[in-house]
């Protein structure tokens, strides 16, 4: 077992080339059918069954019989024109911004790596690929169409790549007990004014002026009704309204996102995010609606399955390639807790014990300057056989530490 690493190094051209075919070829949402498809056949390739869960989700099992531990990666990408200067760049006006090309491609290295190994499996391992990760809605699908059931989930594991880590590629970063990833909620507001020419606005009601002093006025709910060491980001993203400079438009509609690290502090932005914006808008003589749109809640990893996360990496990477979220705090002094991204695996964790792993997948010093999601991101492919060997070791040591008697 513990030459899974090696085993996974060996692969890794193989695990390039899968990459590489779904980061060109990037689809969105549950939109997913050459990606799925592509997935499918590698995993019959490999002497897998796998079965369709939920709107585009894919399940297999490897192993058989005893407790059930699972690995999941999603599979969806951005509707970002991409921008990066990488031979193999998307070409659709979709792009795989945050990764989830890596993350697919290690649960199929992972996958290769499990299959081949299977005699020595104390249970059974669920491979999870997913849709709709950046809408937080593909595991609540996943889901509710049996995921964590035939058989029952007992456990279940995340990787995330991260660019722009100040590590080796490769090196993990485990997440400490507790809330590692916020709960986000999507919103939008509509403001109903009444539109007029530029030069009388005496005549009307100006939505965007509404518009304007709900973004300011929002904003106080941080500071000024919530306290410091209870964080909160809440960001408008997108107005709409108007088509000439020289007319008040009769109404604007605004998106936006707002993060939380804990579901009492949720429900009592939420409601403050209504009033505030309804109130505004009757002060200006409009009215405005809003509409929470997606949203997912927040990201709990099992203390117990972390200590063994932590354990298991560490016999498979070794101590200069593994660190948790406490040592890097007690290094740094920053006290940060967790990403403030959110991700949509927090309803698998809210219901079984779960455990969010970050991989380091790109230096600044070596080029990798651009974070998650913006047009230029790019991911350092070297960290692509860890991430294999971080899933398969973890779902095989976590089995033969909780075989069933």
């Amino acid at each position: 077992m513990k030459n899974l690493l090696n085993e996974a190094i060996s692969y890794k051209d193989k695990l390039i080339e899968y990459r590489r075919h779904i980061h060109s070829n990037p689809e969105v949402g549950f939109a997913l059918k050459d990606t799925k498809e592509y997935v499918k056949q590698q995993l019959i390739k490999m002497g897998y069954e796998p079965k369709d869960c939920g709107k585009s989700g894919l399940v297999a099992l490897v192993g058989k019989g005893g407790s059930t531990f699972m690995i999941r990666a999603d599979m969806d990408a951005l509707p970002v024109e991409e921008e990066a200067d990488v031979d193999f760049k998307s070409q659709n006006g979709n792009m795989h911004g945050c990764g989830h090309d890596m993350h697919t491609a290690m649960l199929l290295g992972a996958a290769k790596l499990l299959k081949d190994h299977e005699s020595e499996l104390k249970g059974t391992v669920k491979l999870m690929f997913q849709p709709a990760e950046e809408t937080f809605e593909g595991s609540a699908d996943m889901i509710k169409d049996g995921l964590l059931e035939a058989p029952h989930v007992d456990a279940a594991l995340m990787i995330h790549v991260m660019a722009g880590m100040p590590f080796e590629a490769g090196t993990a970063v485990i997440s400490s007990p507790g809330v590692s990833a916020p709960a986000a909620d999507y919103f939008e507001i509509k403001i109903q004014g009444k539109g007029c020419h530029g030069s009388m606005p005496n005549m009307g009601v100006d939505p965007v002026n509404i518009a304007a002093h709900i973004i300011t006025a929002l904003q106080e709910i941080n500071s000024r009704e919530l306290a410091s060491s209870d964080p909160v980001a809440l960001t408008i993203g997108r107005v709409n309204g108007g088509t000439a400079s020289n007319v008040i438009p009769d109404s604007v509609t605004m998106g936006g996102t707002v993060r939380t690290y804990n579901e009492e502090t949720r429900d009592f932005v939420k409601k403050r995010i209504v009033e505030i914006a309804e109130g505004t808008a009757a002060v200006f003589r409009g009215s405005a609606d809003v509409l929470y749109t997606s949203g997912c809640p927040t990201l709990v990893n099992d203390k117990a399955v972390s200590e063994c996360a932590e354990k298991y990496t560490r016999e498979i990477l070794g101590d200069q390639k593994t660190f948790t979220v406490a040592q890097l705090n007690a290094m740094s002094g920053n006290g940060i807790k967790g990403s403030s991204g959110s991700e949509d695996f927090a309803y698998i964790s809210q219901k079984v014990p779960s455990i969010m792993i970050a991989l380091a997948a790109g230096q600044a010093e070596k080029g990798y300057i651009y974070g998650q999601h913006h047009p230029k991101v790019k991911f350092d492919e070297d960290a692509l056989p860890y991430g294999s060997a971080v899933y398969a070791y973890n779902a095989m040591r976590w089995l033969e530490d909780n075989k069933e008697q």
